[in-house]
C-alpha cells in the first residue's frame, strides 16, 4: 500500500530509490565499513578486523535491522547490533568511535552525491531543449506583455533564450554547491573526536576519502544545516524557474491568447464531463508541485537552528523534506522538458495578437523615428500618447488615427509612417542576443 503520491504517481524510479529503506541502508552500512577500514590504517584495529566487517555488511537484511529496531526503538544502533551479528569477532569493533549521526549525516551526503548526477543531467537537457527552441524561433515576432498588457514587439527565440540562461545560472549554482553539500564528518557525540583519540582528524579524512566526498572541517553532533538547506533552497529556485515557464506556457494556452499549447494526444481526454477541453495539464502539474518543493525548502530553514550540540528535531523532518523535495525537482524537470518538447505553435494567433490593439503596440517606434526627426521625446510621446486613446477609445486602427495628425505626419511620410508601424521592424536587438546565448551556452 502506498500513501504519499511520490510513491506511485510523481517521480522516477531511478531517482526514488536513491532515497528508499534499503539505499538509505546500504549507504549507511558504506560508512560503516568505510570506518572500520580507517581504524585499521591508523593502527587502531587489526586489518583482518576491518575486512571482516567490510566483508559481513554486504549480508545484512534490512528486515533484521527493522526487528532489532522493533526491540530497541533505535534505527542506527539496529544497524551497528545486525552488522556486528554477522562479523564475528571482529563485531566488537563496529562502529568504533562513533555516534549516530557520524552515520546517518555521511551516508545522507553520499544519497545527494548519486542524486546530484541526475540534477545536473536534468539541467542540461532542458537547457539543450530552450536553446534549440532559442533557434528555431529566433524570428518568430510576438506581442511583449507587460502588466498582462500588450506591450511592444519581442521574440518567441529571446523568450526561450532568457528561460535558458536562467537554466545555466542554476547549473553554476550547483557547481558551486557541491563542495558545501556533498560532506560528510566523524566527529563523534559533540565534535571533538574524543572517542576516535588523537587520530580523530585522521579518522575522518580517510573515511571521507574511500567515499569520496568532503569532510567537514568542523562540526558537532550534525553536519550543519545551512549546508542542506542551501541545497534545498537550489532546489526551490530551480522548481520557481520551472513554475515561471509552465506560467507563461499557461497563460499562452489561454481560449483568448492561444499562441502556444501543450502537445494533446490522439486519444487524450481534457474533461470528464466537457469533450471539448484540452487543458495545460501537464504545465499545471509542474506549478503545483513547485509548491511542495517551495515548502520544503522553508521547512529547511527552520533545521538550522538547533539547540546547543543539537537535538532531533531536524531529522523527522528531513526524512520527508530532502526526498521529497529531490524526487519531485527531477520530475518537475524532466516533466518541463516534455512539455517543451511538445509545444505546439499558433503562428495565425501570434500574428493576430501582434495586431490586436490596431497597431498602438508600435507607438513607442513611431516614437523613436519622430525623435530621430528632431521632435522633442517629451512631445512626441504626448502626441502619440492622444493618438493611440483616441485609436482606442475609437475602435479605429491607429494608422488611420495619426495619418489625420497634421502634427505628426509634418514630420513622417507614409512610408516611414507604415514601416513604424510594422512589428516585425521593431525587435532591436532580439536575434543578436538570442545568438549571443546560442554561442555562449551552447
Amino acid at each position: 500500500m502506498t500513501i504519499h503520491p511520490m510513491e506511485s504517481r510523481y517521480g522516477r524510479d531511478a531517482v526514488r530509490s536513491i532515497f528508499d529503506e534499503e539505499k538509505r541502508l546500504e549507504l549507511m552500512l558504506e560508512v560503516e565499513a568505510a570506518l572500520a577500514r580507517a581504524h585499521a590504517k591508523v593502527g587502531n584495529i587489526p586489518e583482518k578486523d576491518a575486512v571482516a566487517i567490510s566483508k559481513a555488511m554486504k549480508g545484512v537484511k534490512i528486515e533484521r535491522v527493522k526487528e532489532i529496531e522493533a526491540e530497541i526503538n533505535h534505527d542506527v544502533m539496529a544497524l551497528v547490533k545486525a552488522l556486528a551479528e554477522l562479523s564475528g569477532d571482529s563485531g566488537s569493533y563496529v562502529h568504533l568511535g562513533a555516534t549516530s549521526n557520524d552515520i546517518t549525516d555521511t551516508a545522507l551526503a553520499l544519497q545527494l552525491k548519486e542524486f546530484v548526477e541526475f540534477l545536473s543531467e536534468d539541467l542540461v537537457n532542458l537547457k539543450g531543449v530552450l536553446l534549440n527552441l532559442a533557434k528555431k524561433h529566433k524570428a518568430t515576432v510576438c506581442v511583449g506583455r507587460t502588466h498582462a498588457q500588450h506591450s511592444i514587439p519581442t521574440t518567441y527565440g529571446l523568450k526561450f533564450a532568457i528561460f535558458a540562461s536562467e537554466v545555466q545560472r542554476h547549473m553554476d549554482r550547483l557547481d558551486e554547491t557541491k563542495p558545501r553539500i556533498l560532506v560528510g564528518k566523524m566527529s563523534g557525540a559533540v565534535g571533538t573526536q574524543a572517542s576516535f583519540g588523537k587520530k580523530g582528524i585522521e579518522i575522518q579524512e580517510l573515511v571521507m576519502n574511500d567515499l569520496g566526498i568532503n569532510a567537514a572541517m568542523v562540526s558537532n553532533q550534525v553536519i550543519q544545516r545551512d549546508r542542506h538547506a542551501e541545497f534545498l533552497l537550489l532546489l526551490a529556485l530551480v522548481a520557481q524557474s520551472m513554475n515561471k515557464i509552465a506560467t507563461e506556457i499557461r497563460n499562452l494556452q489561454r481560449t483568448e491568447i492561444a499562441e502556444v499549447s501543450e502537445g494533446f494526444g490522439k486519444k487524450q481526454v481534457g474533461s470528464s464531463t466537457m469533450p471539448h477541453k484540452r487543458n495545460p495539464i501537464i504545465a499545471e502539474r509542474i506549478c503545483g508541485l513547485t509548491r511542495v518543493i517551495k515548502a520544503d525548502a522553508m521547512a529547511s530553514l527552520d533545521n538550522i537552528p538547533l539547540w546547543h550540540e543539537r537535538d532531533l528535531t531536524n531529522s523527522s523532518c528531513e526524512r520527508v523534506i530532502i526526498p521529497e523535495a529531490c524526487v519531485l525537482t527531477d520530475y518537475v524537470l524532466n516533466l518541463s522538458i516534455n512539455l517543451l518538447e511538445n509545444l505546439v505553435f499558433d503562428k495565425d494567433n501570434i500574428e493576430k495578437n501582434l495586431n490586436l490593439s490596431q497597431g498602438r503596440i508600435m507607438a513607442e517606434s513611431l516614437m523613436i523615428k519622430m525623435v530621430e526627426k528632431g521632435v522633442g521625446r517629451q512631445e512626441a510621446h504626448e502626441m502619440l500618447r492622444k493618438d493611440a486613446m483616441k485609436s482606442h477609445e475609437a475602435g479605429i486602427p491607429f494608422k488611420d488615427v495619426l495619418l489625420n495628425d497634421k502634427k505628426v505626419m509634418k514630420h513622417l511620410s507614409e512610408k516611414e509612417l507604415t514601416s513604424a508601424l510594422d512589428p516585425k521592424n521593431y525587435t532591436g536587438t532580439a536575434k543578436e542576443q538570442v545568438d549571443r546565448i546560442l554561442k555562449e551556452l551552447g
